[in-house]
């Protein structure tokens, strides 16, 4: 592709793309499903306990005699899941983000929409080309969100383009003040929009999307018209905030 001079754009559009493992969703676990699961099987031991006491109470019989024994099996099945669900519990507490497949052992329950449907899958990133759409480079991962990858994904694009300058877009799940520090310093400008984690519009306030920013002022003009000048800068966890009010 470069030397049919397809390349020479120092442009990429990054994104990720959830796939499906061949790991069943009823063979991944995670503390949820283990409790559920867990849950469901002290439910039936339960009722098949009371069934065997209400037998004791009725007068002997061949029906009640097999009834009884068919019971105690499936009493016995079902301490034998839990004792497994109990091994599988151990060794999911011991994984870094606390899930297990037992198909895949690599694959993880991922969400794919805000309805909470999902796979148990990989994350698939990929770096394309934006002016003929070519796939510069890509990485495969098992963690079921964006966040964190934008910086090694452009990375790597600005070396496989052997470019010392880099434009990259990507939506708002890469959205992360460290990400985008590293990918400056790393030569790459990036464009992706700033998600809304404020609750203001919820709450009948104004978002800071409704601020105009002068900048020959160094003022916030709000949608009703006050000016809220600048009053100090001071550092939270690390970033630094300048902050605004209306006198």
């Amino acid at each position: 592709c470069r030397q049919m001079g397809l390349l020479q754009t120092p442009s990429v559009a990054i994104d990720g793309s959830k796939f499906k493992a061949v790991n069943n969703r009823d063979r991944n676990f995670t503390h949820a499903k283990m409790a559920r699961r867990m849950a469901q099987i002290e439910e039936s031991v339960g009722r098949y306990l009371r069934q065997l006491d209400s037998a004791d109470r009725q007068e002997p019989s061949e029906a009640i005699s097999i009834k009884t024994t068919r019971t105690k099996e499936k009493i016995a099945r079902l301490q034998q899941e839990m004792s497994r669900l109990e091994v599988l519990d151990a060794q999911m507490r011991n994984t870094p983000d606390q899930q297990i497949s037992l198909t895949d052992p690599d694959a993880r329950s991922m969400a794919t929409s805000g309805r909470g449907s999902g796979v148990v899958g990989y994350n698939v990133q990929v770096a394309v080309d934006t002016e003929h759409h070519l796939i510069v480079t890509h990485e495969v991962i098992n963690v079921g969100n964006d966040r964190g990858q934008l910086a090694r994904m452009s990375k790597q694009a600005k070396e496989v383009l052997e470019v010392d300058k880099l434009e990259a877009v990507a939506d708002r799940g890469y959205f992360d003040g460290e990400e985008i520090l590293a990918c400056e310093e790393a030569g790459v400008a990036v464009t992706l929009p700033k998600p809304m984690t404020s609750n203001a519009k919820a709450e009948g306030r104004f978002g800071k999307q409704d601020f105009a920013y002068l900048p020959d002022e160094d003022v916030y003009r709000c949608p009703s018209g006050q000016l809220l000048p600048y009053h100090y800068t001071n550092i939270e966890h690390g970033m630094t905030l300048r902050r605004y009010w209306s006198t």
